[in-house]
This record gives C-alpha cells, structure tokens and sequence, in this order.
C-alpha cells in the first residue's frame, strides 16, 4: 500500500499537479515565469487587456491603482498613448484623485492625439459648472494646457468664466490659464489679446492674496510694459505684498522695480518725502549748511543781474534737472513695504528685495540688506554661491564696500567650505582691505598660505598681492612675507610668490634692489615655467640694477635654450635684446647664439619674435633701429588689480545673468530712470467692493450661476472686485456698514467667501476628502468642505 500511494504521488508530480501539498515543481515554476515575461514582452497579451478592462469596468479603488501605475510608466519614459480612449473615459469618475490622474494624462498625451482630446473637451466643460471648485479649477487647468489651436475660443470662454468665479483658487487657476492661452497664438488678432489683457484686468482688481501673484505673473508673459494697467493698483499690491506666497512675492517684487525705474525718479540726492534729505538725515540746520545757503543765495542773485538777458529755455531745464527734487511717497511706500520681507525664510525672496534696494533705494539706504544678505550664508551651498556673489559685485565698488565692513567675520574661510566658496569669499576679503580691517586679513591670509589644497593656497598668494598694491603702506611687510614663501617645499606655492613679488616690485624697483638679486638666483633652479619666465623679465627690465648678475644668467639659461617651455624661450630672447642694449660687450656673442637657435624653432610665435629682433637691432640703417632702447627699455607701467566681479553689476543682483556675467537668453535689462515721472493722481483710486448676489434673485440654497456674473444680473452692484463697500446692496450679507480700513475690508471678503464655500460644499462628493492638499488650499482661501458646511451655515445665521 505504500508503494502505490508513492507510485501514485510520482505520476501527480508528472503530471505538473506537484507533490507536497499541491506545490509546482521549481521546473513548472521557472517555466510560468518564462511565459509572464514573454507576454509582457509582446505586449498585447493578457496584462494589457487586463488593464484596459480594469480602466473601463474595475471598480473605482481598481482604476485608481491601475492609474498611477500607468502615470508611473509615463514617468519611467514609457509610451502609454494606446490606453488614451480608455482613460477618457474616467473624466466623468466621482473620485476626485481619479479625475486628477486622468488629467494629467490627458495633459501628456493631448498634442499628440489631438483628435481623440477634443472628443473630451465637453467633459470638461461639464466640469467648469460643477459645484465643487477644486474640480473647476482642475478641468481649467486641463483646458489650458490642451496645446490645440481649435480649442482657443472655448478655452477663451472658459478662462472668462473663472476669472469672475467665487472661489479665489479657481480664480488664480484663471490666471495661470492667460500665459498658456497667450501663447498658443502669440502673433494673433489684437482683438484676442485686447480680450486677455481686459481679463487680466479685471483680475488685477483681485483683493485676495492668492490671485495676485499669479496675475502679475500673467501680466508678466502678456503686456509687461502696460504699467497703465498697475496705476490705480500700485499700492494696493505694495499694501499686501507682505500676505502673498513667497513665489508671488518675487513676481511682483520684480514687476515693482521696473515699474519704479520707469514711473519714479532717480532717489540719489533726493529729498526723501518723509522729512529730511539723504545728507542730513535727521533734518537739522546747522551754521554751516546755513552759510551754504546764503553763498548759494547770494551766487544766484548774481547771475540774475548777469545773465538776465542771456536766458534760454535750455538754462531753464538744465536748472530744473540739477535741482533737488522730492522722493515720491509712493516710492518710499515700495521700499518700506519690500523690506518687510527681509525677513523672510526664502531665499529668492531676499535676493529680490536685495534687487529692489539696489536697483531703486537710495545709495545711503544699501545698508539694510548687509545682514540678511549675510544671512545667506548659512544655507545651502548653491544659496551661499548665489550670495557670495551678489556681495563680490557691492563691495567691488568703493561706494558700497563701507556697509560690509562690521561683517568682515561672516567672510572668514571655513574648514568645510567648497572650491568655490573659498574663492568668492577670498575676493570679497581682499575687496573689503582698508586701513581699518588690513590687519585682520593679513592674519587670515597667512594661515591661508599654508594649507594642504595647493591651488587655495596659490589663490590667497594672489590676494595678499593685490591687497599689497592697494594700500602701500603694507608693501613691505607684504614682501618679505612673500620672500619667505619661496623657501616652501611646494613648487607651485614658490611659483606664484614668485609672480606676485614680480608685479609688486613694478611699481618701486629701485627700493627694493636685494629682493631682485635674491629672485635672480633662483632663475637656474626654479621649475615652473611661469615664475622662471616672471624672473628672466625682471632680470630685462631692471638690469641696471643687477648689471653682474644678468649676464651670467643669460649664459646659464642659452645652454639649455632647446629645453625650456616656449614662454621661457620668448623671455630669454628678451633678456638677449635688453642685455644687448645696455651690456653689448659682453653680450653680442650671445644675441647671435640665441637668434640662431630661436630661428629654426617649431614655434612660429618664437620665430617671428626672433626675426623682429634681428631686424631692429642688426639692421642700423632704419630708424626702429634708432629708437631701439625706446622699443625694449621703455618703463612699463605696474599692473592695475581689478576685482573679477566689478562688471557683474551691470546686471541686476539675483539674475542667471549677473552670476554669469554675459547677457543670457531671456534676459529682460532693467530701465533707466526716467527724467519725466508719472503723476501721482494716477495712483489715487477707489474701487467699489462687490455686495454679492441679491436674495431677491436667488433663495439661499440656489447654486449661483457664473452668467449672472457676467451680466451683471445679481444685483444693483456688479463690481466684483472692490476696495470699498457698497452702499445699493443692503440684502447681501456683508454690505451692513461701510469702513475705509483694510481689517474689515478683509473681514468682509470672507464673509463672502466663506457663504460661497458654503454653497459649494453642499453639492460635493463624499470622495473630495482624498485630495488633502487642495482642500486645504480652498477652504484657506474662501472654499469650504463637507465638513465646515455645519459651521458656514451657524455663521451665515448670524450674519443674518
């Protein structure tokens, strides 16, 4: 009986039933894995199927996993088009993620089926009137980003519609829409961008904080230089700058700084309009100014009694220009409201107020930006890059180098600090060397020269050069300093000494006679082709002063001549010229030598250099030949050190440009101050605050349909966006009492807010609940969700 049961298991596991408890045998196994990746590999077998199924008839909690698996694969670079039919479908789904799945795919693949997306635009439409205002906002988003040109008037409708909708987030989805629909036909009718720049208006009478960024982006891509547009809303966005995403605030922060070139005038030597002037800051008279002003007076009433007769109207304008002028308070008004996002947690909100001070704000105002500037410091690598550099361009220049000198510390080199951090900050340390601050730089540049990274240590050789040839008065100690380097065992470290020592002692030779000699000596020793050339040129141009030494050195170095790099080759043929001219006795034998081998080199540079000479000083019936020591002694002028980021400033602070240093594609420049400012009057503007629909036209449960917005049907106030309440709409809920201050302004719109997300939470679907983020979005910004109907509705009864 044993037997056959183990006979009988033998022919089930045969058979491909498996032993063991019904387990495939690992042959079976292997072989249906075979067939899984072969099927996946046609990719027309059952997976596919499945899927398409799934998508058309799964159940919802089915379609959504299969969805972001297929968004997966679009991620990965997969083609996914084949499924576009079927996930159409699904724009119709009640889950909310679903339907935000859906129109991300259909937002991939919609340029390239553009038959099959117009099929769902009416979809989509059904989709701008539906209750809930995330799902408006999202089938605008779908529309817009559709790039087909057949689509541009409903697309046009669309963004119309929702730029007058009571939900502030489908408002600036609106407002994101008028870039796309820009340019997909940017060289259109003019009637069609007349229709975008109205929209973009009425959007700019937006008071919600939410929109505004967005619409100054939009205004941005369309009409940036239409600044008639932002007139009657300049201070407006200055007055809620402060309440605006951080992204939002640098839009408009950017917008601002071109609108104040170009409205306002130049702020230097301005009176400010607060009281006092930028000279005399707490507005104090003292003896002096006032006998500058009796002298003025006085010169004044000369040239009256001179010139009277001589008088043009040029004289006149010209006396205008040159009179100072009082700062316009709303250009005060920009600059205090731009530094209250000094302290702010992004970055890019930082540099562009950085921008806005050095583009716009008076040269005495610069210091307000030092510290947070430096405040950068602390973040990333990439923010301290961006910084650092922005820094480097202020104190290249001499008038605002003094606000970072208290600061001096935050610049000090850290143990961890990258390549390029060390290199910007080394700049910025060797601009910021006066005689207050020499002494500390000096110690941090002698600590610098000994580290391990030998090109650090080359660059802060670099530096204490150029901080020696600023302030003469450290030359010396600079010097022997240096002199003490060219003992180090690091050839590049003696190199570079060697370099800088020869540009300091162009500007005083006589004085420092020893340091030559003892550089002299190690022109047959020294490897480095730079410093060994930078040695032979000394020994040229000052051999007067070492008159024993050059010749012995020039012997020296003809014996090895075929050997030497080519820059040391041009400088021997050199030192064989001026050792001619002043030493011919002991050195014609020499010139020849060294012209013989120079013409047959393989450099042509070198050739050519050896011919010119032969020419000038062998050929004496010319007259270069006469004017030859004029030639070659003539005293060279010493090197001027300039820092690399002093043209950076041409550029404003904080663009790709300014970091690069060269106009880049898309740069816009910013405009030059206008000599003829706008007049002030355009900024006085009231606006009438929108009242809400009326009771008498719709009951309270109604949903408010969007064409009684645009035709004005709900109510005898139609002004939808306003600053001021209105005085016609006494059955809406927040036109009671009427208050010029921006609290109450801003109770009032959410009030508003709060009764339309009331209206719109009634009418959502139970699966609105698995997009978190954007109901938090909403009901922050005047949507509500199922879950605060109850409180909307305790709140509209006491409002009531």
């Amino acid at each position: 009986m044993a037997a056959d049961a183990h006979s009988s298991a033998g022919m089930m596991g045969a058979e491909g039933f498996g032993s063991d408890g019904g387990r495939a045998s690992p042959m079976d196994r292997r072989g249906s894995t075979l067939r899984e990746r072969a099927s996946n590999l046609v990719g027309t077998g059952k997976v596919l199927k499945d899927r398409k199924q799934i998508l058309e008839i799964g159940e919802p909690k089915q379609k959504l996993k299969e969805m972001r698996e297929v968004i997966k694969e679009m991620a990965q670079g997969e083609d996914r088009s084949d499924l576009f039919p079927t996930v159409v479908k699904n724009v119709i789904a009640k889950s909310v993620e679903l339907r935000k799945l859906v129109y991300q795919y259909v937002v991939r693949y919609a340029e390239e089926l553009p038959d099959i997306a117009l099929l769902s635009i009416s979809s989509f439409q059904k989709g701008l009137k539906d209750p809930n205002q995330l799902i408006r906002a999202s089938a605008l988003r779908v529309l817009s980003s559709i790039r087909v040109d057949v689509i541009i008037p409903i697309v046009q409708i669309a963004v119309n519609q929702a730029a007058v909708d009571m939900s502030p987030y489908v408002r600036k989805c609106a407002a994101h829409a008028l870039p796309k629909l820009y340019h997909l036909d940017p060289e259109g009718d003019i009637m069609e961008r007349d229709s975008l720049i109205e929209v973009l208006d009425k959007l700019l009478h937006d008071r919600t904080s939410l929109v505004l960024g967005s619409t100054i982006m939009a205004f941005e891509e369309i009409c940036p230089d239409r600044f008639d547009l932002i007139h009657k809303h300049f201070r407006k966005l200055c007055n809620t700058l402060i309440d605006v995403d951080e992204w939002g605030q640098i839009i408009i922060l950017k917008m601002l700084a071109r609108y104040a070139r170009t409205n306002f005038l130049n702020p230097a030597g301005a009176e400010d309009a607060m009281g006092g002037s930028d000279d005399n800051f707490y507005g104090v008279s003292t003896a002096e100014d006032e006998e500058e002003e009796d002298d003025e007076d006085e010169d004044e009433d000369d040239d009256d009694d001179d010139d009277d007769d001589d008088e043009d109207g040029e004289g006149k304008k010209k006396k205008k220009k040159n009179e100072p002028h009082m700062m316009d308070p709303d250009h005060r008004l920009l600059l205090r409201s731009a530094q209250s996002l000094l302290s702010s947690r992004n970055s890019g909100v930082i540099m562009a107020v950085v921008q806005i001070y050095e583009c716009c704000a008076p040269p005495n105002e610069l210091g307000i930006i030092v510290k947070p500037l430096t405040r950068l410091l602390r973040g990333h690598r990439e923010v301290q890059n961006v910084a650092l550099i922005t820094i480097a361009s202020l104190v290249s220049q001499e008038s605002r180098r003094i606000a970072f000198e208290p600061f001096i510390k935050t610049f000090f080199i850290r143990g961890d600090d990258p390549g390029f951090i060390r290199s910007i900050k080394l700049e910025i340390l060797t601009c910021l060397a006066s005689d207050a601050t020499i002494s500390i730089i000096l110690r941090e540049f002698q600590m610098y020269v000994t580290d391990i990274d030998k090109l650090f240590a080359c660059q802060a050789i670099q530096c204490i050069g150029r901080v020696a040839a600023k302030l003469e008065h450290v030359t010396d100690q600079c010097l022997s300093g240096l002199m003490m380097l060219l003992k180090s065992s690091s050839e590049a470290v003696v190199a570079e000494s060697v370099v800088v020592i020869k540009r300091l002692l162009q500007q005083n030779p006589e004085s420092h006679r020893e340091i030559i000699e003892r550089m002299s000596r190690l022109a047959t020793t020294i490897q480095v082709p730079a410093a060994r050339a930078s040695i032979l040129w000394l020994l040229g141009e000052y051999s007067a002063l070492v008159p024993k030494i050059a010749p012995d050195v020039l012997r020296e170095l003809a014996k090895s001549f075929g050997e030497e790099e080519d820059i040391v080759k041009l400088q021997i043929v050199n030192l064989a010229a001026k050792l001619y001219l002043t030493n011919q006795k002991q050195t014609k034998l020499l010139l020849k030598y060294v012209l013989d081998l120079a013409k047959y080199d393989l450099n042509y540079d070198l050739r050519d250099r050896a011919r010119y000479v032969r020419a000038i000083l062998h050929t004496k019936d010319t007259k270069l030949h006469k004017h030859a020591k004029h030639l070659f002694l003539t005293t060279k002028p010493a090197p001027e050190f300039q820092s690399m980021y002093d043209a950076h400033h041409r550029f404003p602070s904080g663009t790709l440009s300014h970091m690069l240093n060269e106009e880049v594609p898309g740069y816009v420049a910013m405009p030059e101050w206008t000599e003829d400012p706008s007049d002030p009057e355009l900024r006085n503007h009231e606006e009438k605050v929108y009242g809400g629909i009326s009771s008498d036209s719709y009951k309270p449960g109604d949903l408010v349909p969007v064409s009684s917005l645009l035709s004005g049907g709900g109510g005898d106030d139609v002004h939808f966006y306003s600053d001021d309440d209105s005085d016609d709409s006494d059955d809406s809920d927040d036109s009671d009492d009427s208050d010029d201050s921006d609290s109450d302004d801003d109770d009032d719109d959410d009030d508003d807010d709060n009764d339309t997300g009331k209206k719109d939470s009634d009418s959502d679907d139970s699966d609105d609940s698995d997009d978190d983020d954007d109901d938090e979005d909403a009901s922050e910004y005047g949507g509500s969700t199922t879950e605060e109907s109850d409180d909307d509705d305790d709140d509209s009864d006491d409002s009531d």
